[in-house]
């Protein structure tokens, strides 16, 4: 690769400054701050790959909640036997790219389709789908393992 992101100018390099730190963060400082935005990226496996889908999401009860177009390949892979899901992780962050400061949390867990009628219901209307498409399903991850760092 060239260091350039769609073949335009290459992004000025910044050497790290004195003092500056990466400071781990807490489970629970990690998925506050996952929970204080509203976009990520899920990945997944796809043909035996790892696939990466910016999707919006909200967090409910330290769980991640997305909405996936209907027919996606995502929600083709939680159409498998009742109760069965897919391992996947989740990714958020917000770092300035001028003051290279911010925070990075990824989530592994369990993605399992949301069944429960009210659930889906009270999903629909707090999930609001960035893009126009057929949205009629929702998504929980379950986290299992989440880490993250902040950029002093």
């Amino acid at each position: 690769m060239n260091g350039r992101a769609h073949g335009g100018p290459p992004a000025p390099s910044t050497p790290a400054g004195p003092g500056r730190t990466v400071e781990e963060l807490t489970s629970g400082e990690a998925l506050a701050l996952l929970g204080s935005v509203g976009l990520g990226r899920v990945v997944f496996t796809r043909h035996a790959l790892p696939a990466v889908r910016p999707v919006n999401h909200l967090l409910d009860a330290g769980d991640i909640i997305i909405r996936p177009h209907d027919g996606s390949t995502l929600t083709a892979l939680l159409e498998s036997p009742e109760g069965a899901g897919v391992v996947v992780a989740y990714e958020a962050d917000t770092i300035d790219p001028a003051t290279r400061l911010g925070w990075s949390v990824v989530v592994t867990g369990y993605a399992t389709s949301v069944t429960d009628p009210a659930e889906l219901e009270r999903f629909t209307r707090l999930l609001r789908p960035w893009v126009d498409g057929t949205f009629t399903g929702a998504i929980r991850i379950t986290p299992a393992l989440v880490t993250g760092f902040r950029l002093n």
